[in-house]
């Protein structure tokens, strides 16, 4: 299995692989963070394509051909797992070709076809929770998964729609979702996107991300999805929600201390 139970799982990437130069800089952040905290899992992830942007204005990234390029070097000169999301079951034989975990987005994250092609990898699946779901009906999700013979299931959750342009995060979830027997994850910087709220593309309040990481962790979380740049002001897609690459140490250590006191 890659989730171990014995270390906080840290999934963590750029939003948009956007180019070499940034998958690196974050990877070798990463690698920092391993090599000085070994109860640290590390999954790097990045999206090839942002598929569900607010407006047809909104920069969708490198493509298939490259990120996949991009997620096989970080893979080969890092020596981390990665992670990529995909949107079509036609995406997910070659992504499974390449990386450690598929990841179905919220939005999709009741498709069956999609879940099923995911499953039939046998590559790690992570879902997120749709915004529109309750974590009660995560069961029949991550029902689908089993049913479709997936090898591993991780299950995220990343806040529930709260009148418009909102998400909160029902810190019940973890306890509920943890019922269907597979880790849990909280997406720390999705959750405090503002969907809609930046004139045709999301707005997001990062000040928010410690704290719901911490206690997300002291809710019964089993990993946290972070996303962050070496430049969030500059990035192609959802900057004001990623965490400054500068600032992720601070961030984790903290987070692991809530971690490592709840165990």
């Amino acid at each position: 299995m890659l989730f171990d139970p014995k270390k906080l799982l840290l999934i963590a990437g750029p939003c948009s692989l956007e180019n070499e130069r940034v998958c690196r800089a974050v990877a070798e952040a990463l690698v920092g963070l391993r090599g000085s905290r070994p109860e640290l899992n590390v999954v790097f992830k990045g999206s090839f394509d942002k598929a569900n942007r607010t407006s047809l204005a909104g920069a969708r990234g490198t493509g298939i051909d490259a990120g996949l390029a991009l997620l096989a070097l970080i893979k080969r000169d890092y020596g981390f797992p990665v992670l990529t999301d995909v949107h079509e079951s036609a995406q997910v034989v070659a992504v499974a070709a390449v990386c450690d975990v598929v990841q179905i987005p919220a939005f999709l994250c009741r498709q069956t076809d999609l879940l099923l092609a995911a499953a039939a990898t046998g590559r790690v699946v992570n879902v997120k929770k749709g915004q529109f779901l309750s974590p009660q009906e995560m069961v029949h999700v991550t029902g689908k998964l089993r049913e479709g013979a997936a090898r591993e299931i991780w299950q995220t959750e990343r806040g529930t729609t709260f009148g418009y342009q909102n998400l909160v995060v029902d810190m019940r979830s973890f306890a509920l979702m943890r019922q269907n027997g597979f880790p849990t994850v909280f997406d720390a910087t999705h959750a405090v996107q503002l969907p809609g709220a930046g004139g045709g593309k999301s707005s997001g309040q990062r000040e928010f991300v410690p704290p719901l990481a911490r206690a997300a962790l002291a809710a019964g979380a089993e990993g946290l999805f972070i996303e962050t740049h070496p430049d969030p002001a500059n990035a192609i897609s959802d900057g004001p929600n990623m965490i400054a690459l500068a600032d992720l140490p601070a961030l984790i250590d903290s987070c692991l201390a809530v971690w490592r006191a709840v165990r």
